[in-house]
């Protein structure tokens, strides 16, 4: 009888599907470290929280949670960045003014994209823990970047809680951002995927003198502590981190999706095919009703795609682009490979486009291209394409500043 009820309790309390985590081992982000210190950094101080729904311990529980049931601190808001707390607001709409969990929450993608003055008087420190997607134009770079500029200037302490790049620590590709396509979604020069963390790059961000000059002289600083993971390692994808992913907003509900998104992400921009969006796999999708597989691969079987995959595929749209229409094109995948870069297959991609069927970059909205221009942070590479350049010369223009950049970024990997 005995043994019949120990397998029953096995049956019932074990779950293949859900794997205990080893609490000796695993990847812990800057929230999970700052709990084990017991609060030190931040211990009797009033906090301002910047964080969403996707600001978690190794464990699943929010940072917002923990920070208000830890007795340590007394947490005076939260500040939200683009697509709202719960990151369910669909990309480019206003955040409004909240109370989440009993607590205050302040748009930082509303009227104002900075923290306010008179909020900042408020608290003693700002604690920022989001989980970035390791892609420039992911705007909560530009979120943090104005936190980190409106702390500076207020004289408050700024911590960044660290976590994992889901492309890894390795993978660095594309062009630095050129000056005059500065704008919301590229607002600093770094390449298209930085292969850094959120930490590495506010210590980047704030010695290089990126968040400008004082009123009198001098570049702009602020107090800045970095709570380090422990156990992350840059050779490691998302998959290697034993982290569950939480969406960062409506279109990235998974770690392909990142990866995908480094793909096509600017070519989204161009409005002239669908890549997904409204289907169960944005950013997984390639094609339209019309699209012509045999001019395309005649194109593409002559180029490079290190990491990715392109299976032919049928897919319906439910919203956005091609709304209820069956689209003929290709469903994408990848490999765990620290060679790959995805946003060099992006122009792999677009040029194969534009080579097999250039009607579509033919009449393209000012406003597209102009979208093109800040997302990509290259002037002038959607006219090298569309021109007819070759291929090598396409690449060396999407990736102008790589060398550069690579020298400065080795001076801020903690890793």
């Amino acid at each position: 009888m005995k043994q019949i009820l120990s397998i029953l309790v096995f049956l019932f309390t074990y779950n293949p599907a859900f794997p205990q985590l080893d609490p000796a081992a695993g990847v812990f982000p800057g929230i999970d470290v700052l709990e084990q210190n017991n609060f030190k950094e931040i211990e009797g101080k009033k906090v301002a929280l910047l964080t969403n729904h996707a600001g978690r311990s190794r464990d699943g529980r929010l940072t917002l949670n923990i920070l208000k049931e830890s007795g340590k601190v007394n947490l005076t808001g939260l500040f939200v960045p683009e697509h709202g707390f719960f990151t369910t607001i669909p990309a480019g709409e206003k955040v409004k003014d909240d109370t989440v969990f009993g607590v205050r929450a302040y748009s930082l993608y509303g009227g104002s994209k900075s923290p306010d003055d008179n909020l900042l008087k408020k608290c003693d420190v700002v604690v920022v823990d989001l989980q970035d997607i390791g892609i420039r134009s992911y705007t909560y770079i530009s979120t943090m970047y104005n936190t980190m500029k409106a702390c500076a200037n207020a004289g408050k302490p700024i911590i960044i809680l660290d976590r994992p790049n889901p492309i890894g620590g390795i993978v660095v590709d594309g062009g630095v951002l050129d000056d005059n396509v500065r704008s919301f979604v590229g607002m600093v020069p770094v390449s298209y995927l930085h292969g850094c963390t959120f930490g590495e790059l506010a210590m980047m961000i704030n010695n290089e003198g990126w968040l400008g000059t004082k009123k009198d002289s001098g570049k702009l600083k602020c107090e800045l502590t970095v709570i380090k993971m422990k156990g992350w390692e840059r050779w490691m994808a998302w998959e290697d981190t034993g982290l569950f992913w939480y969406p960062t907003s409506p279109h990235i509900p998974s770690v392909n999706a990142v990866r995908g998104a480094a793909v096509l992400g600017i070519i989204g921009e161009l409005g002239m095919i669908s890549i997904g969006i409204g289907t169960t796999s944005p950013f997984q999708y390639l094609g339209s009703p019309d699209f012509d597989y045999k001019k395309f691969e005649e194109v593409i079987e002559h180029i490079s795609y290190n990491g990715l995959v392109l299976d032919k595929a049928r897919y319906q749209p439910f919203y956005g682009m091609y709304r209820n229409k069956t689209c003929n094109g290709y469903y994408l995948t990848f490999s765990k490979d620290n060679l790959a870069r995805f946003y060099s297959n992006g122009i792999n991609v677009l040029y194969s486009l534009n080579s097999s069927n250039p009607d579509l970059l033919s009449s393209l909205s000012s406003r597209s291209k102009d979208m093109f221009r800040k997302v990509s942070g290259k002037e002038n590479l959607l006219n090298a394409i569309i021109s007819g350049l070759s291929l090598p010369a396409v690449i060396q223009i999407a990736n102008e500043g790589l060398e550069d950049f690579l020298q400065i970024r080795n001076n801020y990997l903690i890793y």
